[in-house]
């Protein structure tokens, strides 16, 4: 399965850090303080110091390329900056104007939600099992922990729609139910069927 490589994020480990910049990803809405105008501003991904950005105002939508610098966004007159992750701040200045406004970060769609929980498969075409928890998704990122060939590695995923991304693994799911796992070695690729454990209770 192709996924489109603009919808992956590269977060240096030192700026994440630092600035926590996996916080500004995700769709962040709210209104201009003065006139209680709506406004968003979509954070699509992070790669290095540039972010694809979509920004709508009065109706309109401006997409393009921010500049990221630590935990600002800057994208033509405004600048996006968030310390926890959950509001931010949003101001704009240009000609001598200047506004701000307060978002909030807008929760995930449902359809990311059926990617969450513990997945396993065997595939005796390949003679491959496949193990891949999937401990949160928060916006487009995941927190996994995945095993194969008996090392478990643990880290943060990117998600894009239905799949998940990480390191040389990918997890995809239609239904929330069963899905595919797909490890990269080397030049090759291999599928493994899974399905969705029950939840522990």
């Amino acid at each position: 399965m192709a996924v489109v490589s603009s919808s992956t994020s590269y977060i240096a480990p030192a700026a994440e850090r630092m600035y926590r910049q996996s916080n500004l990803l995700g769709e962040w809405k709210g209104s201009w303080t003065a006139n209680g105008q709506a406004v968003s501003f979509k954070v699509v991904n992070i790669r290095g110091a540039a972010a694809t950005v979509e920004y709508t105002h009065n109706g309109r939508t401006e997409r393009g390329i921010g500049q990221v610098n630590g935990s600002t966004i800057d994208f033509g007159a405004v600048t996006l900056g968030t310390k926890n992750g959950k509001n931010a701040v949003l101001l704009f200045s240009a000609g001598g104007g200047k506004a701000s406004a307060v978002l909030e970060k807008q929760a995930p769609p449902a359809s990311e939600s059926n990617l969450a929980g513990s997945w396993a498969g065997y595939s005796g075409e390949n003679d491959m099992s496949a193990s891949f928890r999937v401990l949160s998704v928060n916006g487009k990122q995941a927190q996994v922990s995945v095993t194969n060939n008996g090392i478990t590695r643990t880290g943060t995923g990117l998600v894009y729609d239905n799949v998940i991304m990480f390191e040389q693994t990918q997890l995809s799911t239609k239904d929330g139910k069963s899905g595919t796992v797909i490890y990269q070695i080397n030049n090759k690729s291999y599928s493994v069927p899974v399905n969705k454990l029950p939840a522990a209770v």
